[in-house]
């Protein structure tokens, strides 16, 4: 009952790669904006209904627009939504945005450190990840499949 979701069509690709490696259907959120920061309306492309949704992000600052995913894709009848996200920018109000939204939870890297805790929110370490690279480059291996799903 899973399905990958993005919060935008700009991250159609990255969360397409997601949907195929792990073999589940993909939903689209299609969104335009009154100005920068701000989302003006929302609609999804795609069925959630009684579904467990991953949103997929690279950066979330202000949190706006995955929350409202979030939120628009429980109005659609999922079963939960949850997100992850490369990098935890979070600027003000993102934090109370995340609290106050329909996520179950949040999981970032620590690409940046988080500044503002919450139980919604879980990071995961890239230390491991950037130790190989830096093995790799120093003995001359490739580096591309640890970045490949």
């Amino acid at each position: 009952r899973t399905v990958i979701a993005t919060p935008d069509v700009g991250g159609a690709k990255r969360a397409n790669s997601y949907a195929k490696f792990l073999g589940v259907p993909m939903v689209i959120c299609h969104k335009s904006r009154a100005k920068a920061n701000e989302v003006a309306e929302m609609t999804i492309i795609g069925d959630v209904t009684d579904k467990d949704v991953i949103l997929v992000d690279d950066i979330v600052d202000t949190a706006g627009t995955i929350c409202k995913a979030a939120d628009l894709m429980m109005q659609n009848g999922a079963r939960s939504v949850r997100a992850v996200a490369s990098h935890a920018v979070l600027s003000d109000p993102a934090t109370e945005r995340i609290n106050a939204s329909a996520l179950k939870e949040m999981i970032f890297t620590d690409s940046i450190p988080l500044r503002k805790h919450s139980d919604k929110i879980h990071i995961v370490s890239v230390a491991n990840i950037f130790a190989e690279a830096i093995n790799r480059v120093i003995n001359h291996e490739s580096i591309s499949i640890l970045y490949s799903i």
